[in-house]
């Protein structure tokens, strides 16, 4: 039986990448502005996939640590893990894409991520693999059509000028957690807000998990590890189940 020392991450290009995002991530979507992107292969066949880029709201996060330049932070926009992938094939991807970041792009000292309690899940693979939590709130940001049922970030919905629109949607119930990883450890001690322990989020009842909630009927939304993917990719880039 595979496991998670069997998985190989590399850089795969973006247009690659994003097929894989929109086959496994429960949002379907991909951040268009990702820098980065690796692939996870098992036996040759790509089961996941991680990309890195500038945060949506760098004006608002890079005050989050002390001293950061522009170029200082990036974030961690999207990861989909493949349900037949090894257990704990997460954790040991992020710890190589963060060795790889390190190594190739010594200006980038930390990375920020966030967690989904709304949809997905409150982050247990980024408590699993040395992120901190810097903040535990109640969802204001995301709103779902009534009429498509689709999924938005206020954001997006600036971008995309919908106003009055948007905010007459109802806000998707639930929280959102966000994580930081120091990538240089010596930055950790610049963080200008708390670091909160993990049971504040039991202590918030914003605990989630695979989309559910403790004491919730079954969801039928995936987490960020579920999903089939498609053969339909590049020659170069397989992608299936087991």
């Amino acid at each position: 039986m595979a496991s998670a020392k069997d998985i190989v991450i590399k850089p795969i290009s973006a247009a690659d990448a994003n097929r894989v995002i929109k086959n496994l991530h429960y949002s379907g979507k991909v951040v268009p502005n990702s820098q980065l992107h690796f692939g996870i292969f098992l036996n040759g066949v790509c089961g996941g996939a991680m990309q890195f880029g500038p945060s949506m709201t760098k004006k608002k996060m890079i005050g989050l640590v002390e001293g950061t330049g522009w170029n200082n932070f990036i974030e961690l926009n999207r990861m989909a893990f493949a349900d037949w992938l090894p257990r704990n094939s997460e954790s040991r991807a992020i710890a190589y894409t963060m060795r790889y970041i390190r190594k190739n792009y010594s200006h980038i000292k930390w990375v920020i991520s966030f967690a989904d309690g709304t949809q997905c899940g409150d982050g247990t693979i980024y408590r699993a693999s040395g992120f901190q939590l810097t903040d535990v709130r109640e969802n204001r940001s995301m709103r779902q059509n009534p009429k498509t049922g689709e999924v938005m970030h206020e954001m997006q919905a600036y971008h995309l000028m919908l106003g009055d629109e948007f905010k007459s949607w109802p806000r998707m119930t639930g929280f959102m957690l966000r994580y930081i990883y120091f990538i240089d450890p010596t930055w950790r001690s610049r963080l200008t807000v708390p670091e909160l322990p993990f049971n504040e989020i039991e202590k918030q009842s914003a605990t989630m998990y695979r989309g559910q909630r403790p004491g919730s009927i079954i969801s039928d939304a995936p987490d960020f590890r579920s999903g089939e993917g498609s053969a339909n990719l590049t020659s170069g880039l397989k992608v299936g189940g087991a």
